[in-house]
């Protein structure tokens, strides 16, 4: 037998009539809360300001805010409001459950009723709950009796819900008031578990060298409270949470072939964007909301492949190229906008017309006017293969290389593979190539190799390294 398990099944026979409420609770569901705007954050802690009506006595007052979130952090609550200041704050998390309904009751008297299953009468006794660990225990009388779980008709009735438990999440201020009457105030504190992620679906047409792109907001709330018809400000980039900086290995998904210089017109906050939603919403606990923010036709955008040969060393057999769509983030020939980091999901239509789904990869927050390379997975039917044809050393601590890749296509169009060698140091020459490459960094080359339909190119490269 397992507590949870019992009293889940009490919880299911339990009706709202046997609790004696000491708090009210509106039966319809309505909120406590008043005028809500939320700025949510791609990461940590999102912002909640809910601006209320309080009515006060001239002196101390003791002012309960139901229906904040569940997850609030209570160091960081301020209340501000003309002609009243602060003495003292309680956040009370305990909610009212029945596990919770039990552990209270622990040294109290509930009424145990039974149900005879043959005749359906009932049986009323008082039990004292002596322990709620693994299971009840109660005293019944002069005997000790184990509250079993054997499916028999069983429900527990509570006299009173105990007074430091909570229906919904309760904050409750002291507050020192000046005068009597209503004041407006305005309730502001952090809460994690309110957050949004961007997402991206591209169709894309290789016809026309064209794609259409839609981007979605995905808000999540976990925080265990709904904020309702809230207007709400999203944040894009990545505060610091007092995790300190930012670790130099954490870096991006690599999506960004040329980093954008362009400003355009949307809101900024300090190094942040925002993304107000046109309309207020009511952002449901246990809920995940989506909004579109960017909706762009026949952007310009073109499929490539790529290979990267990490080191200078052979392969045993053909690797695949990655399949990449490129495109811009300009205001001329791109999307216009900065892009909010997360996932582009990229579809391309069959010969039927139907959109079919051909790979997905990240993004990290990109600024306009960038140039994007977007991997969506391996190429069929482009394959490279790395060969070290002859390895010399020269002197004392210089080597000659002598590398062929051997690139193939048994597509029915040629097509053109960016192919890339790393792990160069920064004093390695290249003597010989067949195809004019450059050096676009102080350990990496690359070559734009043409390879015809149904055919097989061969690059020879010689390096002079140190080691």
């Amino acid at each position: 037998m397992t507590t949870v398990r019992l009293l889940t099944g009490l919880a299911l026979l339990l009706p709202a009539a046997v609790f004696a409420q000491t708090a009210a609770v509106d039966p319809t569901g309505a909120t406590a809360q008043g005028d809500v705007a939320v700025t949510i954050y791609n990461g940590g802690p999102s912002l909640v300001q809910d601006d209320r009506q309080l009515s006060v006595n001239a002196g101390r007052n003791r002012i309960e805010f139901p229906d904040v979130s569940a997850r609030i952090r209570p160091e960081t609550v301020n209340l501000s409001g003309p002609g009243f200041s602060i003495v003292e704050q309680n956040f009370d998390f305990d909610l009212l459950s029945p596990d919770k309904l039990m552990d209270k009751a622990v040294g109290q008297e509930v009424t145990l009723v039974r149900t005879n299953p043959a005749t359906g009468a009932e049986t009323r006794e008082r039990a004292k709950i002596l322990a709620a660990n693994g299971g009840i225990v109660m005293q019944i009388g002069s005997r000790i009796e184990v509250l079993r779980d054997d499916g028999l008709p069983v429900r527990v009735i509570f006299d009173r819900v105990p007074p430091n438990l909570r229906a919904r999440p309760t904050l409750s201020v002291t507050i020192e008031a000046a005068r009597g009457g209503t004041v407006p105030a305005r309730l502001s504190y952090l809460t994690p578990n309110l957050g949004w992620t961007a997402d991206y679906v591209a169709l894309f047409d290789a016809t026309k060298g064209a794609m259409d792109m839609q981007g979605w907001v995905t808000l999540t709330n976990n925080t265990g409270t709904s904020f309702t018809n809230a207007k709400t400000i999203l944040v894009a980039g990545n505060p610091a949470n007092g995790g300190g900086r930012h670790n130099w290995w954490q870096s991006s998904s690599g999506t960004i072939d040329q980093v954008g210089t362009e400003s355009g017109p949307r809101e900024r906050l300090g190094d942040y964007y925002l993304y107000p939603l046109a309309d207020r919403t009511t952002i449901a606990n246990a809920q995940q909301k989506q909004v579109s923010f960017l909706d762009v036709k026949g952007a310009p955008a073109r499929a490539t492949y790529e290979y990267l040969n990490s080191w200078m060393g052979s392969s045993t057999e053909p690797v695949s190229a990655s399949s990449v769509l490129k495109f811009s983030t300009s205001k001329q020939g791109g999307l216009g906008d900065q892009l909010p980091a997360g996932t582009i999901r990229v579809y391309m239509r069959d010969a039927r017309g139907d959109p079919q789904f051909i790979g997905e990869n990240s993004i990290d927050h990109t600024p306009m006017g960038s140039s994007m390379a977007l991997r969506t997975g391996e190429a069929f039917d482009v394959k490279v293969r790395p060969t070290v044809e002859q390895r010399t050393k020269k002197g004392s601590q210089r080597w000659e290389t002598r590398m062929r890749y051997t690139l193939t296509n048994a597509r029915p169009e040629a097509v053109t593979i960016d192919l890339a060698q790393q792990g160069l140091w920064g004093d390695t020459r290249v003597t010989a190539q067949s195809l004019e490459g450059k050096r676009v960094s102080a350990d990496r080359m690359e070559w734009s190799v043409p390879v015809p339909a149904n055919g097989a190119v061969d690059l020879s490269v010689t390096f002079d390294s140190r080691y």
